[in-house]
This record gives C-alpha cells, sequence and structure tokens, in this order.
C-alpha cells in the first residue's frame, strides 16, 4: 500500500469529486419567438416555437407549415430539492446571507444581450437569437435560485473541469457542459444509460479508457471522467472543425451530425456527396434537421455560459462555499467495504462515498487490481495505521463472495417428485412405450415378409423339379 498524492496541483486543496447537484428545474411557459437559422439572405428559415408546458417540448413551425419538436436536455428536468439533500451540499454550502441585491429579474434590451454574448472571453461562438433568449430568462427568472446553487458549487468542480480542458488545450468555456448533461451530478444516469458528470455512454467511455464493471464505473470518477471528455471533445474538433457543432455532436453522436449536414445540403439540391457534406458546416444552418433534444441543447450551453457570467446583472447571489478538507488518495491491494474503512478510520459514510463515486456497491476490487480510496488528508495517516484492522473489520460479513466452497457428497441426494416433474416422466414413458410399440410391429412386418418370400421361394423349387422329373 503506498500513498499517491494530488497531481493537480493548487486543485488539491479542495475535494475535487463531490457535491452533486442539480443547474436546472425547467419549468414550463408559453411563448411565441421569431428564430432565423439560416444565413443565406435569399432563402431565411424564419420559424415559430411553442413551448408546451406539459412535456417541456418546442414546438417548431416553419414557413410551410411544418412542424419539428425540440426537446430540454434531460438535465434541465432533474428534482431539484432530491439533489440539495445530498451530503455534501447539506455540509458545505449555504443560503446567502449577505446578499444585498433585490430578488427582481432586470429587463435588457436586446442590444444588451448581444452586447454581453460579444464581450465574454470564449473562443466558441456565443451567437444571439430568440431561443438563446428564452433559455436565458428561464435561468435569470424561475431558476434563480437553482442558478445561485450552482455557482456555489462550481467551487468544487470548475477546478477539475479546468485543468482537463487546459491540459488539451480546448476552450475553458466548455467547463459548462457537464452542467447541460448531468447538473453537476457525478452518479447521473440517463434514461439511455448515460452515466456520470459527461454522461458517457458505456461503449464511448470504453473507448476512451473508462473502466466498468459491475463493482466500478469510472464514468463517475470526475478527474478520469473530466479526462476522458477533453480527449473526446478534441477528436470531434478534428472532425468538424467548429465547436458548436463539436458541443452537438457530444450530445448525440457524430453520425447524428453528419446526417443532418447532408440533409441540409439536400434540402439546398447540392449533391450528397463527401465533398458537399463538408460545406455549409454551421450549426444554426442545420439546425432544423437534428434530434429533437440536440436543437435545445446548443442555446442551452450559450445561456448557461451567459448566466454564469453575468448573474450579479440579474440580481443573483450566489450561495455561500465553505470548503472542505484537503483530500488524498491512498492505494489498496485487497478487496475492502467503504463501510469497513468507515467504522475503523471513523468517517462518515455518506462522505466516504462522495469522495469515491464510481464504487458502485461500496466495494474496493484492490484484489483485482491496485484501486485508490480517497479520504480527508488528515485521515490518510490513521488508515495506514489501522490497515490490517480495516481489512479484518466485520469482512465476512460485508464481503460475502466465498473463494472456496465444499460439496457435500456424504449425503444422500433427495429429488422432489413435483406435478409438473410427475407429469413430465408419465409423458416420457408414454413415449417410450408408444415406440416400442411401433418398433414391435414393424419387426413382426419384417417376419411376415420374410416368411412370405421364404414360402414363395420353397414353391418356386417345387415346381421347378416337377418339370425336370416329367
Amino acid at each position: 500500500m503506498k500513498i499517491q498524492g494530488n497531481s493537480y496541483g493548487m486543485v488539491k486543496t479542495v475535494v475535487k469529486w463531490f457535491l452533486p447537484f442539480c443547474l436546472l428545474a425547467f419549468l414550463p411557459i408559453t411563448a411565441t419567438a421569431q428564430i432565423e437559422v439560416d444565413n443565406d439572405d435569399d432563402d431565411d428559415i424564419t420559424v415559430e416555437e411553442d413551448v408546451v408546458s406539459d412535456d417541456d417540448e418546442f414546438t417548431i413551425t416553419d414557413l410551410s407549415g411544418n412542424e419539428e419538436v425540440i426537446e430540454f436536455p434531460e438535465a434541465m428536468t432533474y428534482d431539484l430539492d432530491s439533489l440539495l439533500n445530498l451530503y455534501m451540499s447539506k455540509t458545505y454550502l449555504d443560503e446567502p446571507q449577505d446578499c444585498n441585491m433585490r430578488d427582481i429579474n432586470p429587463v435588457y434590451s436586446r442590444e444588451e444581450y448581444i452586447d454581453r454574448l460579444g464581450r465574454m472571453p470564449t473562443v466558441m461562438e456565443m451567437a444571439y437569437n430568440d431561443v438563446v433568449q428564452k433559455f436565458i430568462d428561464r435561468y435569470s427568472g424561475r431558476l434563480r435560485r437553482s442558478i445561485s446553487y450552482m455557482l456555489g458549487a462550481s467551487n468544487f468542480y470548475m477546478p477539475i473541469f479546468e485543468e482537463a480542458l487546459e491540459t488539451y488545450q480546448l476552450p475553458l468555456e466548455l467547463k459548462y457542459l457537464p452542467v447541460i448533461e448531468s447538473a453537476l451530478n457525478p452518479k447521473a444516469v440517463s434514461r439511455v444509460g448515460a452515466t456520470g458528470l459527461w454522461q458517457f455512454m458505456l461503449a464511448t467511455g470504453k473507448q476512451y479508457g473508462l473502466q466498468v464493471n459491475s463493482l466500478v464505473d469510472e464514468r463517475r470518477d470526475p478527474v478520469k471522467s473530466s479526462d476522458a471528455a477533453a480527449r473526446y471533445l478534441r477528436d470531434l474538433y478534428k472532425i468538424f472543425g467548429d465547436w458548436n457543432l463539436v458541443i452537438a455532436a457530444y450530445n448525440c453522436g457524430p453520425e447524428n451530425i453528419n446526417k443532418a449536414i447532408r440533409r441540409a445540403n439536400a434540402a439546398k439540391g447540392k449533391d450528397q456527396d463527401a465533398d458537399a457534406a463538408t460545406q455549409n458546416k454551421d450549426y444554426w444552418h442545420i439546425y432544423p434537421y437534428l434530434p429533437r433534444e440536440t436543437r435545445g441543447y446548443v442555446p442551452a450551453f450559450i445561456a448557461a455560459n451567459y448566466i454564469m457570467t453575468y448573474y450579479s446583472q440579474h440580481n443573483i447571489c450566489p450561495m455561500t462555499t465553505r470548503l472542505p478538507a484537503k483530500s488524498d488518495t491512498v492505494m489498496v491491494n485487497r478487496k475492502v467495504h467503504l463501510e469497513q474503512v468507515a467504522e475503523v478510520v471513523g468517517l462518515n459514510i455518506d462522505l466516504l462515498r462522495s469522495l469515491n463515486p464510481q464504487y458502485r456497491r461500496d466495494i474496493v476490487p484492490g484484489n483485482t487490481e491496485p484501486s485508490p480510496i480517497r479520504l480527508p488528508l488528515t485521515e490518510t495517516g490513521r488508515f495506514i495505521d489501522l490497515e490490517d484492522s480495516v481489512y479484518n473489520y466485520k469482512a465476512s460479513e460485508l464481503l460475502t463472495n466465498r473463494a472456496e466452497v465444499e460439496v457435500k457428497d456424504d449425503v444422500p441426494t433427495y429429488y422432489h417428485k413435483s406435478k409438473r416433474y410427475t407429469r413430465g416422466k408419465k409423458a416420457r414413458a408414454g413415449r417410450r412405450t408408444a415406440a416400442s410399440k411401433r418398433r414391435s410391429a414393424a419387426s413382426k412386418r419384417r417376419t411376415s415378409a420374410s416368411k412370405r418370400r421364404s414360402t414363395a421361394k420353397r414353391r418356386t423349387t417345387a415346381k421347378r423339379r416337377t418339370r425336370r422329373r416329367r
């Protein structure tokens, strides 16, 4: 067993991966807006949107009367209250006590929003339109309390995201992707099985080196999943060369983006060859051809960047953050249950689970390969001193899988003859009897035929002998 130091410099001063939090709990409103989604002046597409109150969907109707539906990102529908009752949020976040701002959302002009988005220090395009405005209105209006909590939670997670993005020289504004993907909940699981802060699907997670088995799911590990997400985003940019298309592809997959590009090109009478597919790679150009949820994904991402930057202009006070204790990692080479560690070392089990969200059933499979356990820095020495006691504490109760079992072959085996078994036995016996009778009848027929042939042969021989005597 050895101790590994934190490899992220100053990021070590905070516990890097806890406080599952919800950014959004979308509430329905009904509105109508005009959205331009194409840059060609001679062929602009103007659409109307209706936000469906029951289903949290945008219904888009173009000038031809065709309707398209946009789904809100799934994380925007999570239950906020249940997530706020988690251990770390209750322990380290408090309601703002010194907020002097009036709880009123100011109204600004369209030009002011455009100017603010343009002044944000981003590489990615933060374009404005009425869809983006609707998302901003929700964040700054009905979701004001959610944004307050998210601003407090950002003290825990943003250093991890920024470190991973900076490592691969990616735009730092991508750090708000987990806000849209998972509402900053490392244990979030979508309806299609995407898991963790960055919502990796199983195949994609394994492709980028995240281990997933019955005991461990590294998609829940904030540091490892952030590194994998940064590499995935880098690879998507090599394909599309446009950051809005990259985050759209992150949401629905690169295949769906390529299909949307081809359909958009075909709608303008272009050939659907490889060269045409590379033309007009613009998110707003292919907007009507995207999956429903993805149509709202980029606008939500732009609005999230806006509100996390200009929250004070909307009189939103961040929640007060009390940074948790420093943490460090110990490596174990034996199977151990988190409850063993918590009881012997004297830690809260919920704290330990929050520090180690990748262990799905509280079991650390150190016997398979050396595995890390993250502990408060002050408790790593105590773990080392009590390591043997940790392994022995209630081991037979908490780790119930046996390495070897004995077969009781000295006891007679008894069979319970159920009705089903009896009926089956009778049926099999009946089938065997019928088959035996058929074989017996066939044998008798063969014997009878043989006797007839033998009698006929004797008669023929006798007739020939009689003719010769004559």
